[in-house]
């Protein structure tokens, strides 16, 4: 009879390291944001980008509040307070030449979120990687917006 061994091992993982931001040069965040909705893959294809996009200079280290400030100070109407902004990283599929999508978290203007303090380089942020934020305007009674892709409740 054989003998079955079974070992727990922990994820060793060194602690991120804080990013000097004196010293560090900053990369070129392409940003493009929508009302109520994700932009469709197909406008990322055959080296075009979907027409309104927003250009910031950033660290690996910046939060999904910080980003999220950043929007506000180009875009009045996201500025309400109980707007939704759901972030996405779109980056080219290895395995073709298409693009895909991966949702990464969602804040809320006005109001701590528990993705606030999430950072490009955590939910693995590559540089020339887009970011696409679907902005959502507040809703009656302040709840998130229900259904649709990337919607989150808290």
């Amino acid at each position: 009879m054989a003998t079955i061994e079974s070992m727990i091992v922990e994820d060793q993982r060194e602690p991120e390291k804080p990013i000097d931001r004196e010293k560090t040069c900053p990369l070129l965040l392409r940003v493009f944001c929508s009302n109520e909705r994700h932009h469709a893959l197909m406008e990322f294809s055959r080296g075009s980008t979907p027409t309104n996009e927003l250009q910031i200079y950033t660290w690996m280290d910046a939060t999904l509040k910080e980003l999220t400030s950043l929007v506000k100070e180009v875009n009045p109407d996201a500025r309400r307070k109980g707007t939704f902004f759901d972030f996405a990283i779109v980056f080219p599929d290895s395995r073709s030449p298409t693009f895909r999508m991966r949702e990464i978290g969602t804040t809320c203007a006005g109001r701590k979120s528990p993705d606030d303090t999430v950072t490009l380089a955590q939910k693995k942020f590559s540089i020339g990687d887009y970011l696409d934020i679907a902005i959502c305007a507040p809703r009656a009674g302040g709840m998130p917006p229900i259904g649709g892709r990337g919607r989150r409740q808290f």
